[in-house]
């Protein structure tokens, strides 16, 4: 179970809470289309859980994409790192 909270200012924040999996990420996909184009985007992890493979994969192409990780856990952040290679 998830929970996505959209707040808008001169930056658009979306913050999970819970798990972060395929049908999540295929909601906030949706929902970045729809205001990528205005808006700075940034994404708040401090109350997400649980992420599946295809979750981290997907915050990694939005840090690369340029959407900010705010509160990302140390274990997604390590996950991440080496997904893109890190030691």
């Amino acid at each position: 179970m998830y929970r996505i909270i959209c707040e808008k200012n001169a930056e658009v924040s979306f913050r999970v809470s819970g798990q972060l999996d395929s049908d999540s990420v295929a909601e906030l996909k949706t929902l970045f289309s729809i205001e990528a184009e205005e808006r700075r985007i940034v994404l708040d992890l401090s109350e997400l859980t649980l992420a599946d493979e295809d979750a981290v994969h997907f915050l990694a192409a939005c840090e690369t994409d340029g959407i900010e990780l705010q509160n990302c856990p140390a274990y997604i952040r390590e996950w991440i790192r080496r997904e893109r290679g890190g030691s």
